[in-house]
């Protein structure tokens, strides 16, 4: 495969990804301010800042809906949901003979929808908004779906899963620094639960307490939930192993083999009470091994450099005319 090909599949699985997460972000956030109107709007807004990977400047300044706006609309910051959305679609029109018709359909319908709504966005309540992020979360699954049923298990369906999954983990650990930041009450678990789309499920398997502890074991360490940070490892070790199998009589040999799996051990054999009584190091070493992956695979297929971080780097990798 084209490392241009393998490139742009990689990076619009994660944009696609990005771009869902953070709108199940801002709704979930955004509806818990609006519940509490006694809510100080500082850790709100810096964890949110914090959590997205977006600079803290002036945030004293700053409202939560110029901050939800800007994370929503402004195409002039990296992360956001029309910048991620405009560069999944970037990628997805350089390796137009290389998708289905269908998902590219998808990807550019949802391109132009969420630019008419931007162009919009000054007048948008609340509410307005609520629609937005259902219209984003919907439009993201339904390309994933057809990606599903549309793209043959070749090499270019495990770069496009791989992006996701290494997105999805990094998303999901954010949402645990940022719950960790701001807990304390049954609520803040719960938002971050619906976060994930993880409340339902979450709650077939450990019934109605909803406590931190159990939501932390949930979201890390459970097999078989598809948002868990080691369901999703696992998804993105596995999608390697398609691309590059180096396992050999001395181990693993990939760069970006290795860091997943030191970030999938640092979880799977550990006792949750040993991973809560470590866990800010954990994280730290979740991301890191996130960004190390990404950059050993840029360095091995692609032709410019991976994502570092993104309070560093910039984080709309490489967008193809």
């Amino acid at each position: 495969m084209l490392s241009r090909i393998a490139e742009s599949l990689f990076w619009m699985g994660r944009y696609l990804e990005r771009a869902d997460d953070t709108a199940r972000i801002l709704d979930v956030e955004l509806h818990r301010f609006l519940e509490g109107p006694g809510l100080d709007q500082g850790p709100v807004i810096r964890g949110l800042l914090g959590a997205l990977g977006v600079d803290e400047v002036a945030a004293s300044r700053t409202s939560v809906y110029e901050v939800v706006g800007r994370l929503s609309f402004d195409a002039a910051l990296p992360g956001s949901i029309i910048s991620s959305v405009t560069y999944a679609r970037e990628n997805g029109r350089g390796i137009r003979e290389s998708i289905s018709s269908e998902l590219w359909e998808c990807v550019n319908v949802t391109y132009h929808s969420v630019g008419a709504i931007s162009a919009r966005a000054d007048s948008m309540g609340p509410h307005d908004y609520f629609s937005f992020a259902r219209m984003v979360r919907e439009r993201a699954a339904l390309a994933s779906g057809i990606a599903e049923t549309t793209m043959p298990r070749d090499e270019g369906w495990s770069f496009f899963t791989l992006g996701r999954s290494i997105e999805r983990v990094d998303m999901t650990v954010r949402l645990i620094g940022l719950a960790e930041v701001v807990r304390g009450s049954r609520r803040d678990w719960m938002a971050t639960l619906r976060s994930c789309s993880a409340l339902e499920a979450y709650l077939r398997s450990y019934g109605g307490a909803v406590e931190g502890s159990k939501v932390l074991e949930f979201l890390l360490l459970d097999r078989l939930f598809p948002r868990s940070v080691h369901f999703s490892l696992s998804a993105a070790e596995a999608a390697l192993a398609e691309i590059a199998p180096s396992a050999g009589r001395i181990g693993t040999t990939g760069e970006a083999q290795r860091a997943i799996g030191r970030a999938k051990a640092a979880i799977e054999l550990r006792e949750i009470g040993e991973i809560l009584d470590s866990l800010p190091e954990i994280l730290i070493l979740i991301e890191s091994a996130c960004s190390s992956a990404s950059t050993a695979l840029a360095r091995r297929f692609f032709r410019g450099a991976g994502l570092e971080s993104w309070r560093h780097e910039d984080v709309r990798g490489k967008a193809h005319a």
